[in-house]
C-alpha cells in the first residue's frame, strides 16, 4: 500500500530528538525558543510564538483580540473543523461565506456581503497550501466604509480600529505572495504542525505575528505565553534562574509545544526548501499526466503573484457526484493506494447542522468538495510510486465514469 502521507523521519530527525532527550530540558525551553527564531527569520514576520498546535494558537490570539459573545468570525464553509471550532469556544459565532469558483479558497466578495458591525476577525483558509487573496481582504478591511462599521470593545480591537485578519495557514508554510513568504503577509498566520503537515513536529503549530507598527508584538508574545501556560507569570525556563516565585495571572489553558518537537521542527525547517522542491515535482509530474484527460479538473499552484506550498494536490472529477466519487476511491484503495477528501464542509458535520447551517447555502463549496480526490504528495514518494499513484487513478476514474 502506497501511503497517503507518511511524516519523513529518518536518522537525522532521530538524533535531534535523542539530543534533547539526554539533555535534561524536554518541555518548553531553549529549543522550542531557538525554533520561534528560525520560524520568524525564515517567514519574515515580527514575532512568532509556538503552540501545541495550530487549533490552540488560533484560539488564544481570537481571546487576546478579545472576541467572545455576541461577536461573528467570517470563516469559509469549506474548511477543517477547526476553524470555526475555535470561534464556538470563544462563545462568538462563526459566520459561514462560500468559496470563490476559481479555487478552494474563501470569496472575498461573499466576505462583503457578511460583515456586520459584529464582525471582529476574518479567517481566511488557505486550502491545500494556496494562499487566499490577501491583498484584496486586507483592502477590504482597510476600505472606510467597513472601517466605520466596526465597533471595538476592547483595549485590542480600538489599537486595530478595524476587522482583524487572522490567516488559517494550516497547509501553507513556505507558500508566497508577491515573492514574500506567507506569514508576513497579514495581521496574524497560524500555521500547523501536525503529522500531515509539510513540516512536522508530530503535533503542534505557530503564531506568525505581523500586526501593524503600533503593537508591541514581544508584549503580545508574552501575553500569549501567559495564556498557554494555565496563566502563569514565569514559564518553566524563567523559573530556573534563581526566581522561582511566580503568579496566576488568569484561568489560562496548557498549551505550549515542548522542545522534543520542536526539535523535529528545527530539522524539518534546516532542509523545508528541500521539501518543497520535490513536492513541486509531484505536482508537476499530476499536471502533466492528468492534463490528458478531459475529466480532469487541474488545481492550480503558481501564478504570477502566488506561489502554493504544495502540501495537497486536489484532483477534481469532472462531471463525478459524490457517490460517483467515492466508487473512484473505493477503486482506488482496491489498487493499494491511500488518498483522501479535503474536506467535508462545515454545513455537512452534525455539529454544524445542528446549529442550523445548511450545506444549500454554499452551492460552489458544494460544486468542489462533491467530486474532489486528494492525492499523495510526499517527500519520500518515488518516481515509480507517483506513477502507480496515476495509473490506480486513471483506470479507477475510467471505471466508474464510463
Amino acid at each position: 500500500m502506497i501511503p497517503f502521507s507518511p511524516p519523513r523521519i529518518d536518522q537525522k530527525t532521530i538524533d535531534a530528538v535523542t539530543k534533547v532527550l539526554l539533555s535534561g530540558w524536554i518541555t518548553t525551553g531553549p529549543t522550542t525558543k531557538e525554533f520561534e527564531k528560525k520560524i520568524t527569520e525564515y517567514i519574515g514576520c515580527r514575532k512568532t510564538i509556538c503552540f501545541n498546535s495550530a487549533t490552540a494558537g488560533m484560539e488564544l490570539v481570537l481571546r487576546w483580540f478579545g472576541v467572545k459573545e455576541g461577536d461573528e468570525v467570517i470563516v469559509p464553509a469549506y474548511t477543517y473543523c477547526a476553524t470555526a471550532n475555535v470561534v464556538l469556544h470563544c462563545g462568538a459565532k462563526p459566520v459561514m461565506v462560500d468559496i470563490d469558483q476559481k479555487d478552494f479558497n474563501i470569496s472575498v466578495a461573499e466576505i462583503k456581503k457578511h460583515i456586520t458591525p459584529k464582525t471582529k476577525v476574518i479567517i481566511p483558509v488557505d486550502i491545500s497550501g494556496w494562499p487566499a487573496d490577501y491583498d484584496e481582504i486586507n483592502a477590504l478591511v482597510t476600505d472606510p466604509e467597513i472601517q466605520k462599521m466596526f465597533t471595538p470593545q476592547t483595549d485590542e480591537q480600538k489599537n486595530l480600529g478595524r476587522i482583524l485578519v487572522m490567516s488559517d495557514a494550516a497547509h501553507s508554510i513556505g507558500a508566497t505572495l508577491h515573492s514574500k513568504r506567507h506569514g508576513s503577509t497579514t495581521d496574524v498566520s497560524v500555521f500547523s504542525f501536525h503529522a500531515v503537515k509539510n513540516l512536522t513536529t508530530a503535533e503542534g503549530g505557530a503564531v506568525c505575528l505581523n500586526l501593524p507598527a503600533q503593537f508591541d508584538c514581544d508584549a503580545i508574545y508574552t501575553a500569549l505565553n501567559i495564556k498557554s501556560l494555565h496563566g502563569q507569570s514565569k514559564d518553566a525556563l524563567d523559573k530556573t534562574k534563581g526566581t522561582w516565585r511566580y503568579d496566576i495571572l488568569e484561568p489560562g489553558y496548557k498549551c505550549n509545544m515542548m522542545d522534543i518537537q520542536a526539535a523535529i521542527g528545527m530539522v524539518e525547517l534546516g532542509r523545508y526548501d528541500e521539501n518543497l522542491e520535490r513536492r513541486k515535482k509531484i505536482f508537476d509530474f499530476y499536471n502533466q499526466t492528468f492534463s490528458k484527460y478531459n475529466w480532469a479538473i487541474l488545481p492550480a499552484y503558481k501564478d504570477a503573484v502566488k506561489e502554493s506550498s504544495y502540501h495537497l494536490y486536489l484532483l477534481r472529477i469532472k462531471g463525478a457526484t459524490e457517490a460517483q466519487r467515492d466508487l473512484i476511491i473505493q477503486k482506488i484503495t482496491e489498487k493499494e493506494i491511500s488518498v483522501n477528501v479535503h474536506f467535508q464542509p462545515l454545513p455537512l458535520l452534525t455539529a454544524y447542522k445542528t446549529r442550523g447551517y445548511q450545506m444549500d447555502n454554499f452551492p460552489e463549496a458544494w460544486n468542489k468538495y462533491q467530486n474532489e480526490i486528494t492525492l499523495p504528495v510526499y517527500f519520500d514518494l518515488t518516481d515509480e510510486n507517483l506513477q502507480n499513484v496515476a495509473n490506480a487513478v486513471i483506470t479507477s476514474v475510467e471505471e466508474i465514469m464510463k
